[in-house]
């Protein structure tokens, strides 16, 4: 979570800059507005690629707990239902599909 939020703030920072820098050339409404966007972005892709990085390892890391997690509890449900499907053919039960 860390991660996320200095990638956050170096973005908002590059934004704040841009803007304030842009003001301080003439740029303004919305020419200022859509100027600082695209400055920013072209300077965030450039200067935080290294945080970009650490981001997304990070996301991917916990991406795969989040996987293992789901299959490992995928499992224990197929695991109960073959448990409940052996117990219903051992008694003579007829077992609803569906």
């Amino acid at each position: 979570m860390r991660t996320g939020l200095a990638y956050t703030s170096a973005r908002i920072l590059l934004l704040v800059i841009s803007v304030v820098l842009l003001y301080l050339a003439g740029a303004r409404g919305i020419l200022l507005l859509a100027l600082a966007f695209v400055i920013s972005a072209l300077a965030s892709y450039v200067l935080l690629s290294r945080q970009r990085d650490v981001l997304a390892g990070a996301l991917n890391r916990r991406l795969g707990r989040v996987t293992a997690k789901a299959t490992e509890f995928r499992q224990r449900i197929d695991d109960g239902a073959a448990a409940e499907d052996e117990d219903a053919d051992a008694s003579g039960e007829a077992v609803p599909r569906g």
